[in-house]
């Protein structure tokens, strides 16, 4: 399984950005997918996270202004963020997760690089 990410980049605050997230390999129907990201001295926390079937949770501090979405059919996911802050900085990282036949999977990408700045 391959998770690749894209779409980080330099933005102003209260500008927007869409990182996506294409993945590939033999996967579980049912699945997790979530965006984390990490900030410089800070632990990796989680964004926002989406279920196979579209069930959707958000970290507190994106709620409003971030929205996760895939699309399984094409094996990419998305987030759309809005209205961004420099505390929004980070590497922003792709992470699948599923069990198949009884064993648990977990995969992370490389990570994008997220900078919101004047």
């Amino acid at each position: 399984v391959q998770l690749v990410e894209s779409g980080g980049g330099l933005v102003q605050p209260g500008g927007s950005l869409r990182l996506s997230c294409e993945y590939s390999g033999s996967i579980s129907s049912f699945n997790v997918m979530a965006w984390h990201r990490q900030a410089p001295d800070k632990e990796r926390e989680m964004v926002a996270v989406i279920t196979n079937s579209g069930t959707v949770n958000y970290g507190e501090s994106v709620k409003g202004r971030f929205t996760i979405s895939r699309d399984n059919a094409g094996g990419t996911l998305y987030l759309d963020m809005h209205n961004l802050k420099p505390e929004d900085t980070g590497v922003y990282y792709c992470n699948l997760r599923y069990y198949r036949d009884g064993e648990y999977f977990e995969h992370w990408g490389q990570g994008t690089q997220v900078t919101v700045s004047s």
